[in-house]
């Protein structure tokens, strides 16, 4: 008898078709309509097993796998380079400083500790998410001959990144823990969602055209994305 697979279930008035998410932390959610009954939720669940089961199972070995090492002498993943981490410990420093350098980050802390330092490369990834993202969504768009609205960087659960229909951008920051090749790739999928909102034939032909490899590039990301974190 299969193992019983514990889920929370969630409305949306945004849904219109049930989905199933499983996120990196091991929690599944079932999506439904606002509308649908609950009855669909089972018969979702059980037509999607086997593809929980093995996202469960791929989440899981990246979380067991070898941590990061937050720590002098450590390395940090950027952009498909390694760079090693100078740590250096002030006490009484408020506010924390990374320093980068040509394949290394300097930073100062206030306190010891992998929290400390972990908050401090997450500001300074955000901020370089910001920039890296904001350059490659300004010349996407001019090649597109389309405009955005704002650009957002966030830390979502569930997805890399958005295009809402009035055109404002969302991308997770840890995107910039993998190739810039990747990064590329989702930055050329948002902007293809200017022109084409759903993920129609006439979306993939189009994104095809602009991003011959990009199903290679969807594969990296469902292999590695779940190690893709500090």
């Amino acid at each position: 008898m299969p193992q019983e697979i514990e889920y929370r279930l969630r409305r949306s008035d945004r849904a219109r078709h049930p989905r199933v998410i499983v996120t990196q932390e091991g929690g599944v959610e079932i999506v439904l309509p606002r509308g649908m009954a609950v009855r669909h939720a089972e018969p979702l669940l059980a037509e999607k097993r086997r593809w929980i089961e093995r996202t469960l199972r791929r989440f899981e070995e990246a979380r067991a796998g070898a941590p990061t090492r937050l720590e002098d002498g450590g390395v940090v993943p950027y952009l498909g380079e390694q760079l090693s981490l100078g740590v250096r410990v002030e006490p009484g420093r408020v506010r924390p400083r990374v320093a980068s350098r040509r394949d290394s980050l300097e930073v100062a802390v206030g306190e010891p500790g992998a929290n400390a330092l972990r908050d401090a490369l997450e500001r300074w990834y955000r901020r370089e998410a910001r920039r890296e993202i904001g350059t490659r969504l300004d010349a996407a768009t001019r090649r597109a001959g389309r405009t955005y609205g704002r650009l957002s960087i966030r830390a979502q659960q569930t997805r890399w990144a958005s295009c809402s229909s009035s055109g404002e951008m969302s991308f997770n920051w840890r995107l910039v823990l993998g190739p810039a090749r990747v990064l590329d790739y989702v930055v050329e999928h948002e902007v293809a969602h200017l022109d084409v909102p759903d993920h129609s034939p006439r979306f993939w032909d189009l994104l095809a055209e602009r991003c011959p490899e990009y199903r290679e590039h969807e594969r990296w990301l469902r292999r590695n994305g779940a190690s893709m974190r500090l």
